[in-house]
């Protein structure tokens, strides 16, 4: 009986577990893409002109559908809330924030934002989330933080952001680079693509990727990560129905380099990301 209650109580603690992983995994990718349409819509839209001067804040609640590359890992479906909050000093938007910095008006029509940013990753596993994982050591997500630029025209905004892994567990560190442009269609419609890079060290991909020697098995041989880039295309649609109430869809493929995709943690190239989310500013 013992046994049998102590099995339950295992098993709702690992779903608990891999429901806030997943969730906060999804929050902080979607902190990547969708906020700097939703947050900065111009005039008329959420996060207008005022958005520098004042402070705002808003509620929303979405739903993502994720993807990952490892072996048998079924497709991550969640609704999350929302919480967004700017002022003239700091951007919070779920488990991402930005502290903004002295900005440089390179030119009439080009400036560059810069700030120091952290965001909470939930990356990682446990043994139990696929078969290829039975008998791994789990991967914990955590804390990143680091730094990032935006130069901004009215061509396009080029991006760049260097994050290290704060909470230690994977000691790894990031570099990602994104190109983006939006178009207006009418008053109401905003699409945004991206094209996008991230190179990743070797500490992130052996921690995430890599197999130990104590992990080893006869269908999962060790291996040890190397640094790689990542490759990313994306689309972001939005439709403002007025200055406070906005809906958004966000479609993220990743081509994974070959220091992940050659993991026989991994049988796929890509991965992918879906989000619909409804943000109402107040």
């Amino acid at each position: 009986m013992l046994t049998q209650k102590r099995l339950l109580s295992l098993a709702r603690s690992h779903s608990r577990t891999a429901l806030v992983r997943a969730t906060l995994s999804s929050a902080a990718a979607i902190c990547a893409a969708a906020p700097s349409s939703v947050l900065a819509a111009g005039p008329g839209g959420p996060g207008g002109q005022d958005g520098e001067s004042s402070s705002s804040w808003g509620l929303g609640v979405g739903v993502v559908s994720t993807q990952k590359a490892y072996k048998d890992f079924d497709r991550e479906t969640k609704a999350l809330p929302m919480i967004q909050y700017e002022n003239r000093w700091v951007r919070v938007f779920g488990p991402g924030l930005t502290v903004k910095l002295p900005r440089w008006q390179v030119a009439p029509g080009h400036q560059v934002d810069f700030g120091l940013v952290a965001k909470w990753d939930g990356s990682g596993y446990e043994a139990g989330d696929a078969p290829i994982l039975s008998g791994m050591a789990e991967r914990k997500g955590g804390l990143w933080a680091g730094a990032k630029a935006s130069w901004k025209s009215d061509i396009a905004e080029l991006g760049a952001e260097w994050t290290a892994d704060a909470s230690g567990h994977s000691k790894g560190q990031r570099l990602a680079l994104t190109l983006e442009r939006s178009w207006r269609l009418g008053n109401h419609v905003m699409l945004t693509p991206r094209l996008g890079a991230q190179w990743v060290d070797k500490k992130y991909v052996d921690y995430y990727y890599g197999v130990r020697a104590n992990e080893v098995t006869a269908t999962r041989a060790a291996y040890q990560g190397k640094s790689t880039v990542n490759a990313e295309v994306g689309l972001r649609g939005m439709y403002l129905f007025n200055p406070k109430n906005a809906v958004f869809v966000d479609v993220g493929v990743t081509s994974l380099g070959s220091g992940i995709k050659d993991s026989p943690l991994v049988d796929g190239s890509t991965e992918n990301r879906v989000f619909v989310g409804y943000l109402y500013r107040f």
